[in-house]
């Protein structure tokens, strides 16, 4: 059930009033957590019920935690995971919310190209920190929902904010209160929670903010933070590690309602799933999400696993597209992401038979030793190891899986290629090989005898170079200065471009009729090179003008040597256009091969559209 605005939900009274402890020294449950040791579990005597949410919910953080675990993503690339987690949202918007960093034009940038989308589900939402320079951008992006980081333990409190827990709830509900004021939804980031002071800072703070919201009649909620992984499953464990009594202490105790309580976990501890898990089972609504569980060191809970886990509890798809996980991990993988071949539903080997007598057992039916129909579920058939006993057909099947081929384009086992591998293979075995050949292997040996299905590494790198100018020109094609075709405006921004991306060696505008409008605008050691070279001033006649005038679309070059520089170049040439789409010029740049080629791979993915 969505929680939205003056939609309040009914609230469980309180057991009693719970005061702030506005303790003098942090407590740091020293018993708990001893720092040169294994941190230990408490436990009590009383067994907490089982009390599941009325509804089962996630939310996503891809955007924000899981961005803080790897190179950023473009604008573009948000824009495409978002489609993926519109997918895994069902019909009924099983992914209720993303949430979005705010900082930098770029992070509202991305905002925008989602909201473009025009998706019910996920509902877009903000993070933050608790203090008003922040909150104006929320006001700013018109977000109706905001998270607010609001530390909750003691090694925060006192050792990292410098403050008294009471100085620090009044921070906290400085913004909250500014959120209502302004009709947004609060939702506070108990952060740390796992090691909090429960009933001395944790519960009196929630019951203000329940008192607060009974007043407004506007949502509050409320995520809680495991940010360590310290959280544990067992109902007789104690606080604050226990989840289950967690989530029933705020219930119970503070009087939220489970609607408007949110987990969020860590894998530190290999308990991310589970402690989301136990979260939905004692009343806690939604799970706080990433894709493939990205997230700050371990990683968060992943979301196409809490998807499946959905089904599993609920007996209910919701219109839920789960071919999306797989399209999901090739994407990724497109990107840069390796994914470990034994992660569950996505891995190489998630579905991969070895063991002989199981590969006996689904010759005769697949559903012995397969978890679900995965092909039609997950786009993913399934899948046996190559041995000596898996003949042309095992291998070609390998081979169409590995390279995503189907119908007309699938390998057939006759292909002479497919040979020469199974004879390698054969040969293996005859030497006293027993276990079966590993993707790795086939790969290598796929690579030796079907070269024409796989890129060489050098393509990888012009493929990526040219993308990577693509990107970079397309960024200042809009630039006023640059549609002006004045000159003196273009020559500054060029000259800006080619001081800060020092790989471009030199940077051009021609009008539509070829004849060159700006200066020689290139570093000052290639300055008399380029002087002493280029007299002619028209370039009607070269192919980066031509193609461009022709289709109005970005042209990139192969590789050439400069006959100015000597160095290894690719040109990227693009349309400059009014303010009524009409051509009035061309931008180009001459871009050093060997110097982009260096540039890492991630951090060419990573900063592509900061360009």
């Amino acid at each position: 059930m969505a929680i939205e605005k003056r939609e309040i939900v009914k609230f469980a009274k309180a057991r009693k009033n719970h005061e702030l402890d506005d303790a003098p020294a942090p407590n740091l449950y020293r018993d708990i957590f001893p720092y040169d040791k294994v941190c230990r579990i408490p436990f009590g005597s009383e067994m907490i019920p089982l009390v599941p949410a009325a509804k089962f919910r996630l939310s996503d953080t891809t955007f924000r935690d899981g961005q803080q675990a790897r190179p950023p993503y473009t604008v573009e690339q948000i824009g495409t995971i978002f489609d993926f987690l519109h997918r895994l949202s069902g019909s009924k918007g099983l992914v209720t919310h993303s949430e979005f960093f705010l900082y930098t034009k770029k992070d509202r940038e991305a905002v925008e190209r989602c909201r473009s989308k025009g998706y019910s589900f996920p509902r877009i939402t903000s993070w933050i920190r608790a203090n008003k320079k922040d909150f104006e951008l929320v006001k700013e992006m018109g977000i109706e929902e905001t998270g607010i980081l609001t530390s909750v333990s003691d090694y925060h409190i006192f050792l990292k904010l410098n403050k008294t827990r009471r100085e620090a709830m009044e921070e906290y509900l400085e913004i909250v209160y500014a959120a209502l004021e302004n009709d947004i939804i609060p939702r506070l980031h108990f952060e740390d929670i796992t090691r909090a002071d429960f009933y001395g800072f944790v519960i009196p703070f929630a019951q203000q903010l329940v008192r607060i919201m009974e007043k407004s009649k506007i949502p509050v909620k409320i995520r809680l933070c495991d940010t360590m992984g310290y959280g544990v499953t067992y109902p007789m464990a104690e606080l604050p590690r226990s989840v289950p009594r967690m989530i029933r202490a705020m219930i119970d105790e503070a009087g939220m309602p489970g609607e408007l309580l949110e987990w969020h976990g860590h894998n530190d501890f290999h308990r991310g799933f589970t402690n989301a898990t136990y979260a939905w089972m004692f009343g806690c609504e939604t799970v706080n999400t990433t894709l493939l569980g990205f997230g700050e060191r371990t990683g968060n809970t992943p979301l196409e696993a809490m998807v499946v886990e959905y089904m599993s509890l609920t007996g209910d798809d919701e219109g839920i597209d789960l071919t999306a996980i797989t399209d999901m991990a090739h994407y990724f993988e497109s990107i840069g992401f390796r994914i470990p071949e034994n992660y569950p539903f996505v891995g190489a080997d998630f579905n991969v038979t070895r063991a002989g007598i199981h590969v006996d057992g689904l010759i005769k039916n697949e559903e012995i030793y397969n978890i679900f129909n995965t092909e039609k579920l997950l786009k993913r058939p399934i899948a046996v190891a190559i041995t000596d006993k898996s003949g042309t057909a095992g291998i070609s099947r390998w081979l169409n899986s590995h390279l995503r081929l189907d119908g007309e384009n699938a390998i057939d086992k006759k292909h002479p290629g497919v040979a020469g591998m199974h004879r390698e293979i054969l040969r293996l075995y005859e030497t006293g090989r027993e276990t079966s050949i590993s993707n790795e292997e086939l790969a290598k040996l796929a690579r030796k005898h079907l070269p024409e299905f796989f890129v060489s590494e050098f393509d990888r790198i012009k493929f990526r170079e040219k993308k990577y100018a693509f990107s970079l020109l397309d960024r200042f094609l809009e630039n006023p200065k640059i549609k002006s075709m004045l000159p003196a405006e273009q020559e500054v921004l060029l000259q800006e471009l080619v001081d800060e991306f020092p790989f471009v060696s030199f940077a051009y505008v021609v009008d539509i009729n070829g004849d060159k409008v700006t200066k020689h605008v290139t570093h000052l050691s290639d300055r008399s090179k380029y002087d002493r070279h280029l007299i002619d001033r028209n370039y009607a006649d070269r192919d980066w003008f031509i193609n461009v005038v022709k289709t109005g679309k970005i042209y990139v070059s192969d590789i050439f040597t400069s006959k100015i520089t000597g160095s290894l170049m690719i040109t990227v040439s693009g349309p400059i256009s009014d303010d009524n789409d009409n051509l009035v010029g061309v931008l180009g740049l001459d871009i050093r091969f060997e110097d982009v080629a260096k540039i890492d791979e991630m951090e060419v993915n990573g900063n592509r559209e900061e360009a």
